[in-house]
């Protein structure tokens, strides 16, 4: 079997890719394959594996021999189903191996804002903290979780870890369901309006689809406490960016911590790079699924789908 590697610089070159080369005759890059690239590199293709790279009629009309593409991800819009299943091409992702990754990032992002850490880290560093006659520093209150609504949007794998980590530290969980089908008995299900309302805490764990997309915007926010903090670990067009840039300023709510934007890499005039307060919003570069034991997970879990696909099983398939 003949396997194209692709988008490896995007799961990281401290990775042993060399698991996958007695799948068959394996060739790696570590960049996207493209329209203009695909021809040359996917032509007797039989498995792709992709991370990010953008999947076209074009790029499928030069591979053939294509029949399976591996998702080095849970998500798959980069696959462009409908052309996949024009093609005859079957598509699998890779499910759970960032959950404990993602959870633990999504409370990273809290209490560095919650406690204003970069605050008292440089206050410290600064030797404003060796200087002082007092023992301690509390020039910026900070609130405990205990106690506090925490809401959670999309009641999946992750959204069930949150909200376990959440209910250890003491605080009430409630969800909403992005899709509507959730099946999840175990917190609280409210709609939407209710969930802005009454929490403190917001994180978003669902999918982007129609019915997520720009889910928090103008509107949104204006229903949000403004003592408020949002947490986004799910995909970055569920936020509307100027509205949530313009929500900070005016202090609709108090706080965002995000690790997915729209588009990424960030765009260069985003209006969130206006805010320069660390305190109101921090941002990551896509990071939390990427610990070393989820990608490790990942990449395992990616060999058992094509292994699965050559027994004449269906794994992780979602077409």
């Amino acid at each position: 079997m003949k396997v194209v590697v692709a988008d490896i610089d995007s799961v990281g070159s401290d990775m042993d890719y060399s698991l996958y080369d007695d799948l068959g005759e394996v060739t790696y890059y570590p960049d996207k394959i493209t329209d203009d690239n695909a021809a040359e590199r996917l032509k007797d293709a039989e498995v792709l594996m992709i991370n990010k790279s953008a999947i076209s009629d074009v790029i499928l009309d030069a591979a053939p021999n294509l029949k399976l593409i591996c998702e080095f991800a849970t998500g798959f819009d980069n696959a462009n189903i409908e052309a996949c299943n024009r093609h005859g091409v079957k598509v699998a992702n890779v499910v759970n191996y960032s959950t404990a990754s993602v959870a633990q990032h999504t409370f990273a992002l809290l209490f560095y804002l919650m406690e204003n850490s970069r605050h008292y880290d440089e206050f410290v560093k600064s030797g404003g903290y060796a200087n002082q006659s007092h023992f301690c520093c509390l020039d910026i209150p900070f609130e405990e979780l205990d106690g506090k609504t925490y809401g959670i949007v999309g009641m999946g794998n992750i959204g069930r870890k949150v909200a376990q980590i959440a209910t250890a530290f003491g605080a009430n969980v409630i969800f909403y369901s992005a899709s509507g089908n959730s099946t999840c008995t175990e917190y609280e299900r409210v709609e939407f309006d209710e969930l802005l309302s009454r929490c403190d805490v917001i994180s978003i764990h669902c999918p982007l689809t129609e019915r997520t997309r720009e889910l928090f915007n103008k509107d949104a926010f204006e229903k949000m406490k403004e003592t408020a903090i949002l947490i986004n670990v799910a995909r970055g067009a569920v936020v509307n960016e100027k509205d949530l840039a313009d929500a900070l300023k005016e202090g609709k709510i108090k706080a965002a911590g995000l690790d997915v934007l729209n588009p990424e890499p960030m765009a260069k005039n985003s209006p969130l790079l206006d805010i320069k307060d660390s305190g109101k919003l921090f941002v990551t570069p896509h990071m939390a699924w990427g610990s070393t034991e989820a990608r490790k997970r990942c990449l395992s879990e990616v060999k058992k789908n094509v292994l699965a696909f050559m027994n004449g099983e269906s794994r992780n398939i979602v077409n």
